[in-house]
């Protein structure tokens, strides 16, 4: 155990090298405290590989590309501190953003939460997502004003965590077994692995507000054949991934402790599971989906 880290910061990530060096510098320079960063190469064959031995960092390496879900485990063996944090390699931590995590740790009774930042990003909008453009690439990216502004978009704490950046108990990461590789190259993993902590009786699940960072969303999903996440998780859970979020972890309402615990159910319920299970069956019939055997 790393006894003066606090986190373990793992990043997935795949040729995307000017992204990473940003995203490291911001976490050793808008930090408060030492935190051990675990990158998973995939690939690097754009020098991704040479750098971060280069830097000093733990890493894993795989020739090609693995996806996220394989990459999160294989960085599981590396990690040293008891708090494992999940970050995109195109995002920008800003000042203060893991002492806010810390403290909210530090307030609660045991290792039973799910906790994420807020994202600021140029372009997808999202009830829990602050809509501000400061740039989607290197290049263009606006440091100055955004470390001027960054504190001056109001938003509440928000229920429902999922999306890196969010942090959990490793020994609650090993409860529920990580990220599911049957989900590989990873679309609706995120969901999949707070579906799993929901499961296995996780319920404080805090978006917090005062902890940021900019999100770059450089898409980089875009360059893979893409697993249909989408279908999967309803062939999992019996739901669709939106009917958990509004209904189990209220993602993107104002955060209240009323709701934890307290699922929506009834015919209400009712309703969005036959929805979902009419739609799989249309997915099945036309063709566009084959669940796995």
């Amino acid at each position: 155990m790393d006894k003066t880290a606090k986190f373990s910061i793992l990043i997935p990530s795949w040729n995307n090298l000017a992204f990473l060096k940003l995203c490291i510098e911001s976490i050793r320079r808008n930090s408060v405290c030492q935190h051990q960063i675990i990158v998973h190469v995939n690939d690097g064959s754009d020098g991704t590989l040479e750098w971060v031995r280069t830097e000093g960092l733990d890493f894993t390496h795989t020739e090609r590309n693995v996806g996220v879900c394989m990459a999160m485990n294989m960085m599981r063996a590396k990690v040293q501190t008891d708090y494992i944090c999940f970050l995109n390699d195109d995002m920008y931590v800003l000042p203060g953003w893991d002492e806010v995590l810390m403290q909210e740790i530090a307030s609660l009774p045991d290792n039973r939460f799910f906790l994420s930042a807020t994202t600021i990003q140029p372009h997808t909008k999202g009830n829990f997502i602050i809509v501000a453009d400061y740039g989607d690439t290197v290049e263009s990216f606006q440091e100055q004003q955004l470390l001027q502004h960054y504190r001056d978009y109001p938003l509440h704490d928000w229920m429902g965590a999922t999306l890196p950046p969010n942090i959990v108990h490793r020994d609650i990461w090993d409860l529920v077994g990580g990220y599911s590789v049957e989900l590989t190259p990873g679309m609706y993993s995120d969901p999949d692995f707070t579906a799993k902590l929901w499961l296995c009786g996780i319920r404080y699940m805090k978006g917090l507000s005062a902890s940021r960072v900019y999100h770059f969303e450089t898409k980089s999903t875009g360059r893979v054949k893409k697993n249909n996440g989408q279908m999967q998780f309803l062939m999992k859970w019996g739901m669709t991934s939106s009917t958990f979020r509004r209904l189990y972890t209220y993602r993107g309402q104002a955060f209240s402790p009323e709701l934890i615990d307290n699922p929506v159910g009834g015919s209400r319920l009712r309703t969005h599971l036959l929805r979902g299970r009419l739609k799989a069956l249309w997915y099945i019939i036309r063709g566009s989906f084959r669940p796995i055997l």
